[in-house]
């Protein structure tokens, strides 16, 4: 049997691999920032309270998009489907490009949603919290919008540092 290796024997390499086999969600963050949409791509969405109603992604500390995204009242997060893959590529890309070609709406407190997410929360900033080599951002959900209810879609799904679905069993 193996042991588990110490703190000091982790390799980064193989710790982000480690977490890389835990497969998670990816939204989309976005706001009006001066009259510009500013926005990134989070593979670290979760939800977290429904009283009060709070959401969080992990923001790296090296971000250069956050600072500026952080000056905004309100956010929007957007869930992406699994056909997204290249669209969260650019939303991870060039800050210019970010949006170019994409359906956004911007709402009247500044929160900018894709037009073509699952579910689009209105949020606002509740806390962050230092975390190691990233910051962890709670949102507390101000509303929400089914865009595709039901059964139809599946989210995008981040996994061993690639896109995937999810295989619904009947």
């Amino acid at each position: 049997m193996s042991t588990l290796a110490t703190n000091q024997d982790l390799d980064p390499v193989a710790l982000r691999r480690a977490f890389g086999v835990f497969p998670t969600g990816v939204v989309a963050l976005a706001a009006d920032v001066d009259g510009e949409p500013v926005g990134l791509a989070a593979s670290s969405f979760t939800t977290v309270s429904l009283d009060p109603p709070l959401v969080s992604v992990s923001v790296a500390h090296t971000s250069k998009t956050w600072p500026d995204l952080r000056r905004a009242r309100h956010f929007g997060v957007t869930v992406l489907a699994d056909h997204h893959g290249s669209l969260c590529r650019q939303l991870s890309g060039p800050v210019a490009e970010r949006f170019a070609g994409i359906a956004l709406t911007v709402a009247d407190d500044g929160a900018v949603t894709l037009d073509e997410g699952l579910v689009r929360f209105s949020c606002s900033l509740y806390r962050e919290v230092e975390a190691g080599d990233h910051v962890i951002v709670l949102l507390k959900v101000e509303s929400v919008d089914n865009a595709e209810s039901g059964d139809e879609g599946h989210p995008l799904v981040f996994h061993r540092s690639g896109f995937g679905r999810l295989e619904r069993s009947a």
